[in-house]
């Protein structure tokens, strides 16, 4: 009876100590488990692509740059972002620091912010050319550009990128034209190092119970290949495409502009980048 009693005892002390190591072990590999997680995420942060960075051109290629003004415009930015998403391609949203009041709409943009490389956000001023005074906003050259400043500090804007509302401006190496009222503006952008980009093709839209796009889904798929084969663009096998959120708030303009994607895909010479890839940029 006594041995039986030394082996049952035996037996508890030795099924309290695996349970108690089973519990330390678990304990300590949930700790390397935090660690090795973290170590992941570090080197996922460190591996992931900076606004800018250098990508490998193909000349095979045509490269379409989406680019959208006015952002933040909910619920326009977020149907316009969920549609590129799922299609798979990239896009550039132009932000406007006014339009950015309120928890969602800073929300909005910082995920925009935090996306890249699928989406960049990049400058187009705080005050959207004094509240679309275009012709005294140009006239004024210092508070444009201080203008531009306020936005890309206030937005953490992460590239040295602008355009500029309500014109067709470039600036970009060895190269500033545009409307002769902007040109003051741009030379100062030009001295302080920002690019400008203007758009090859504008997705236009008329103020008619809301922003109804002009072009059908057919006409800016027409535009598009028009301007790729006829090389007819700031820069051959490059097109900037110009629209705006507010436009496809609407299902039936939202499935216009998927219908656009899904085409343009089909053609497997079509990449879509983001505007830091544009050629002659001079953040590069």
């Amino acid at each position: 009876m006594k041995k039986h009693s030394i082996i049952f005892s035996l037996s508890v002390c030795l099924s309290v100590f695996i349970i108690g190591s089973s519990v330390f072990v678990s304990c300590s590999g949930s700790g390397k488990d935090d660690k090795d997680s973290k170590k992941d995420s570090a080197v996922a942060a460190a591996s992931k692509p900076l606004p800018g960075s250098p990508i490998k051109y193909d000349s095979s290629k045509r490269y379409i740059y989406l680019t959208w003004d006015d952002a933040p415009q909910p619920p326009g930015t977020e149907i316009c972002k969920n549609i590129f998403h799922s299609e798979g391609i990239k896009a550039t949203f132009f932000v406007v620091g006014m339009n950015q009041f309120g928890r969602l709409r800073a929300n909005i943009i910082d995920t925009l912010r935090n996306s890249y490389p699928e989406f960049l956000i990049a400058n187009h001023s705080y005050s959207h050319g004094f509240k679309n005074n275009y012709k005294k906003f140009y006239a004024q050259p210092d508070s444009a550009v201080q203008d531009f400043l306020r936005n890309e500090a206030e937005l953490k804007v992460p590239v040295k990128i602008i355009r500029l509302p309500g014109n067709n401006s470039w600036v970009g190496t060895g190269e500033v034209k545009g409307p002769k009222s902007t040109l003051p503006v741009c030379r100062r952008l030009d001295s302080l190092g920002f690019s400008v980009i203007g758009w090859d093709i504008e997705w236009r839209f008329i103020n008619k119970g809301g922003s109804i796009p002009v072009q059908s889904a057919d006409g800016i798929i027409k535009e598009i290949n028009d301007k790729f084969e006829n090389y007819y663009s700031n820069v051959e096998n490059n097109i900037v495409i110009l629209a705006h959120d507010r436009m496809f708030e609407k299902p039936q303009y939202a499935d216009s502009l998927r219908k656009v994607i899904e085409t343009l895909k089909k053609d497997p010479r079509n990449v879509f980048e983001t505007i830091d890839h544009y050629p002659g940029l001079k953040h590069k």
